[in-house]
């Protein structure tokens, strides 16, 4: 059963939508505006780092080795979303894993389509590796269209022939920029953050005329051989539901090694609520339990 503090996020959700507006720059600029009062995370050091081009930020708790990195892609659409809005997972992602954290600020649309936020996705990764940090201590994580992006970036990585990172985390990820899953339709009463309207217009700016099921804009439609040990957090409140159970399928059948979480009744990207309701701070728990053998 959710917890009373899970219930009461809920209702709050559903009275004061997180994402507000009547297209994509309105929304944007209602969630840069409802971030920008947030306080810096409580014990955690950030510091604005140039990533290969990217504008990015090191999120640092006192729990972190030197050693381990999580490249960190936020949600957010391909369309909002910044390094204000995801300070909190951040931090609370450094502590649980014990890694330093590179939050990554990539390029959003429409100004800049597909695939701009790969390419700052693959700089990123290639940044870390350029600073000393071995390619099996890094792992890619990221939630909603950053969650697509960890898988986009990983083909990408592939195809490219060079190192891998030691894993991937994909929160409730956006991974078919089509919406073709049924949960599009069976779960949009129970979801209190993403619209299927909402990603359709995402998809629009994401694009510009290009094919949603291009590899690295859909990966569901990719192939996914050879990508290192992967986990799919989603819940089952979530019109991304279905997106993160192919996924998993596909992958398995690729022969990748991946994990599937469904949280009964939780609600998109649950984790980003951890300080204030036990679900969120598990789920996170979770990520660091199934990271810790695959970069130790």
């Amino acid at each position: 059963m959710p917890s009373a503090e899970f219930e009461s996020l809920v209702q709050a959700l559903r009275e004061n939508p997180v994402i507000r507006g009547s297209d994509l720059l309105e929304m944007r600029a209602n969630m840069a505006a409802a971030v920008s009062q947030l306080p810096l995370p409580e014990g955690a050091r950030c510091e604005p780092v140039d990533a290969g081009g990217v504008a990015s930020e090191w999120v640092v708790t006192p729990e972190a080795r030197e050693d381990r990195v999580l490249i960190h892609f936020h949600g957010g659409a391909y369309a909002m979303g910044s390094l204000a809005s995801h300070r909190g997972l951040a931090t609370n992602l450094s502590r649980a894993s014990r890694s330093r954290v590179l939050l990554v600020d990539y390029r959003l649309a429409p100004e800049h389509p597909h695939p701009a936020a790969v390419e700052d996705a693959v700089a990123a990764w290639r940044f870390v590796l350029a600073s000393g940090v071995a390619p099996e201590r890094v792992a890619l994580s990221g939630d909603s269209a950053g969650g697509g992006l960890v898988a986009a970036a990983l083909v990408e990585l592939r195809d490219g022939g060079g190192a891998l990172p030691a894993a991937g985390i994909c929160i409730s990820p956006w991974l078919d920029l089509t919406c073709s899953g049924q949960s599009y339709v069976e779960r949009a009463a129970e979801d209190v953050m993403v619209t299927r309207e909402l990603l359709e217009m995402a998809t629009a700016a994401y694009c510009k005329g290009s094919d949603p099921k291009a590899p690295t804009a859909s990966p569901l439609f990719a192939d996914l051989s050879g990508l290192p040990p992967l986990l799919v957090q989603v819940g089952t409140a979530e019109v991304l539901l279905d997106d993160a159970r192919s996924f998993a399928v596909h992958a398995e059948a690729a022969g990748v090694d991946v994990s599937l979480e469904v949280a009964e009744g939780m609600v998109h990207v649950w984790h980003t609520f951890a300080d204030v309701v036990p679900e969120g701070r598990e789920a996170i728990e979770r990520i660091a339990a199934f990271l810790e053998p695959h970069w130790s």
